[in-house]
């Protein structure tokens, strides 16, 4: 059954943030000159909330500030701004008791077109909020297809750019081949998915790739690893070429909104015997039980 909540979210009636100001998504309006829409000047998150509780919010806000230090935006809000500002848009949404999904976005600002960083722009700020269904067990036991392409985007993909072009090009053309992502090569190496950070498994040891200018430092990446440190589960963080992906015996994708998912097959072919494997089971079950942790917390 659809909560009128959640009705009111697909009716673009839901409440968002826009630079002080809360009001109905349909009525926020930007300026054309707003340097997030002239140049893709901008830094974006994504943050699920379970129960209405944001997930990992610390680690998300100080990635946030990070990438905002990468290209000189100065943060406009505290830690603590940001948390009231992020549980205002769940409780003006009713969705307290209710998973959604956050969107923060925060542009330069508005200033005369030019390549050179205005001096005085105020950032734009802006946050919304969509529902987030529940992941389909369906999906979860056939396994995800994905096919490996060559990774165009440019140097800096540890920042999280709006500016999401060669993402989407690189998406699109996975959707175009039937398959749900694409998984990434620079120069005979794995960085990471179109919009997902990628884990493989090969003789019991979970692998993802180490952490640089290349790829995102996914928050939920990061949780996979730590979980694998608390549980004593072999890992490691390490090169991965496409014939390790290609020979794995289970290859996982995670993102905030796909959390942890199986691939069960890469360019046409199945991974190993073409099911989710043990380890991904093991996975999946130990992160369900850290948000139902967080969904019990105060």
């Amino acid at each position: 059954m659809t909560t009128s909540s959640q009705q009111a979210v697909s009716k673009d009636t839901s409440t968002c943030y826009l630079n002080g100001e809360y009001l109905p998504l349909k009525d926020a309006k930007v300026s054309v000159l707003d340097r997030g829409f002239i140049f893709a000047d901008g830094i974006y998150e994504v943050i699920p909330a379970f129960a209405g509780k944001p997930f990992r919010l610390k680690h998300h806000l100080e990635r946030l500030h990070d990438n905002l230090n990468a290209i000189k935006i100065g943060n406009p809000y505290t830690e603590q701004q940001w948390f009231g500002i992020l549980n205002d848009v769940i409780s003006k949404n009713n969705y307290v008791n209710t998973d959604c999904s956050l969107y923060i976005q925060v542009t330069r600002g508005v200033a005369k077109r030019d390549h050179v960083f205005p001096e005085n722009s105020e950032p734009t700020v802006f946050a919304m909020l969509n529902p987030l269904p529940p992941v389909n067990p369906a999906v979860l036991e056939k396994g995800l297809t994905v096919i490996t392409l060559e990774d165009i985007r440019w140097n800096y993909c540890n920042i999280k750019s709006i500016s999401l072009l060669g993402n989407i090009i690189l998406k699109q053309e996975a959707a175009e081949n039937n398959a749900d992502e694409a998984v990434l090569i620079r120069n005979g190496i794995i960085t990471e998915g179109s919009s997902s950070n990628v884990f493989i498994v090969k003789n019991g040891i979970i692998k993802t790739p180490i952490k640089n200018q290349q790829l995102l430092p996914g928050i939920t990446r990061d949780l996979i690893v730590e979980i694998a440190q608390q549980q004593n589960l072999p890992y490691e963080e390490t090169t991965i070429t496409e014939e390790d992906l290609l020979s794995a015996d289970e290859v996982w994708l995670t993102s905030s909104l796909k959390e942890v998912s199986p691939v069960c097959m890469v360019n046409g072919k199945a991974v190993a015997n073409g099911q989710p494997g043990a380890h991904w089971r093991n996975m999946y079950k130990l992160f369900q039980q850290y948000k139902s942790s967080l969904k019990q917390s105060n």
